[in-house]
């Protein structure tokens, strides 16, 4: 039998960010991006379906129904997130290291900028970026500088929970989907009656949940929430082609009048070893609202560009700025950028 326990521990030393337990494969974690081998000897049939009991627990027979389960525990110690999925007939399982505790806002290296949202009392800040960016860290980043600084009500809506807030000015509800609330839209509509300041949605993945997004950030809330994309203009589209074209230019004035902020992030390999985190700040100034109200994104990384006095940069200035301090190599830099002749120009 597979221990967890210890698999958890040893990624844990080893300073992984996940662990991948897959039939016919010994155990594997990824460690500064790349999947690596944690032992020989390849995981049977019925270690696979072990594994999955003892991580559902007495949700398995949701697995067993669905073929997916999500799910949030601690094992070493270690706060987990869970992912059991069926893959031919066998579990398997994408498990996700959570850190045992919540940064400090400040040690994240995110522009100086980003250390002024907490201080917004209403509208939308969004942070985007691919799957294993450090979205959730910096979420939890911020919301843990309000919890530690405001007397205010903070409610989330998470799947799973994933860092637990210990509260203190703050007033926090964490609603995990599925156990305490049947959606993301249904939770979001129901704390627009639990007299919340701040909101917190996990991924705002659908058109109910986005239109009550921007409602809640009308009605005087500070909302954040997450995306999957790779550029702030790219945030925007998303958000717009959500809803049919006969809305799209309805939800671009609103958007444009209620957007604070958008962080898009990258973890990139540095020199040294480990990932460093790479960050465009899009802080919305009346240039960018028209550039929203209108339909112009594709000018926006421009408006990006020109906004470094008041804290803005874009993705490309972000890797610069990181070869310039010795973090990264150039050829890293140009792997993951927009464009690259700017990198190539200017690092």
């Amino acid at each position: 039998m597979i221990n967890v326990e210890n698999l958890v521990a040893k990624a844990k030393q080893d300073h992984a960010s996940d662990i991948h337990l897959i039939f016919g494969l010994p155990p594997k974690y990824r460690k500064d991006g790349q999947l690596e081998d944690m032992g020989a000897l390849p995981l049977s049939a019925d270690d696979c379906f072990d594994i999955a009991r003892e991580l559902s627990g007495t949700a398995y027979s949701e697995y067993e129904r669905t073929g997916e389960l999500d799910a949030a525990s601690t094992y070493a110690g270690n706060r987990c997130r869970i992912h059991i999925f069926r893959q031919q007939g066998i579990p398997s399982v994408a498990l996700r290291l959570l850190s045992d505790t919540i940064p400090k806002l400040d040690t994240l290296g995110l522009p100086p900028a980003a250390l002024n949202l907490p201080g917004l009392h209403k509208g939308i800040v969004l942070v985007t970026g691919e799957t294993g960016s450090g979205k959730s860290t910096t979420l939890a980043a911020l919301l843990d500088h309000i919890n530690h600084t405001q007397k205010c009500h903070i409610v989330t809506l998470e799947d799973p929970v994933e860092y637990i807030y210990t509260p203190d000015k703050a007033a926090i509800n964490q609603r995990e989907v599925g156990k305490d609330t049947m959606s993301f839209a249904s939770g979001l509509r129901a704390s627009l009656r639990e007299d919340p300041n701040v909101i917190l949605i996990g991924e705002m993945r659908d058109r109910e949940t986005i239109e009550t997004a921007i409602t809640a950030a009308e009605t005087g809330h500070l909302v954040f929430g997450t995306l999957h994309t790779g550029s702030a203009s790219d945030a925007i589209d998303r958000i717009v082609q959500v809803f049919p074209e006969g809305m799209q230019t309805q939800i671009r004035l609103q958007l444009s009048m209620c957007i604070q902020a958008v962080l898009t992030q990258q973890l990139v390999p540095q020199k040294a070893g480990g990932r460093a985190l790479a960050v465009e700040m899009m802080v919305v100034t009346d240039a960018i609202r028209n550039l929203i109200r209108n339909g112009n994104t594709p000018q926006i990384a421009n408006a990006i560009a020109t906004s470094v006095q008041i804290g803005g940069q874009t993705m490309d200035q972000a890797l610069v700025r990181l070869v310039r301090s010795g973090k990264i190599s150039k050829d890293v830099a140009m792997r993951y950028a927009h464009e690259t002749d700017y990198v190539k120009k200017n690092a």
